[in-house]
């Protein structure tokens, strides 16, 4: 069984922050490209941040660019999403997820219909 498993939402102020960890089981992580991937109530999923296989390739949304900062460990078979500044329109379910062919192009894409292994979701909170 491949799984993947998202951790560290919750309840944060506006202007807190949290990171956000995405990890595997059954299978390794460093032979995919990881994306990040959010769907708040009434509203679409939407790509927030990727990071290629190797790490040196990086994507985010308008949206989170300069708040939000995708990183991975392969050591750790994990992914990071540091999410600094968060807003209240940064509330949503966050869902991490596998992209086996931009891996093989060494690259990654915002579009979720590329990827392969998706994680349930975690939910992230942002409000006074």
């Amino acid at each position: 069984q491949l799984h993947l498993v998202e951790s560290g939402g919750g309840l944060v102020e506006p202007g807190g922050s949290l990171r956000l960890s995405c990890a595997a089981s059954g299978f390794t992580l460093d032979y995919y490209a990881i994306g990040w991937f959010r769907q708040a109530p009434g509203k679409e999923r939407e790509g927030v941040s990727c990071i290629s296989r190797s790490g040196g390739r990086t994507n985010y949304a308008d949206s989170v660019k300069g708040r939000f900062t995708i990183s991975r460990d392969n050591a750790k078979n994990t992914v990071y999403l540091q999410m600094n500044s968060l807003k209240a329109e940064d509330t949503a379910v966050y869902y991490c997820a596998a992209d086996l062919r931009a891996a093989f192009r060494g690259m990654c894409v915002m579009a979720g219909s590329s990827y392969d292994y998706w994680g349930q979701g975690t939910q992230v909170t942002v409000s006074s």
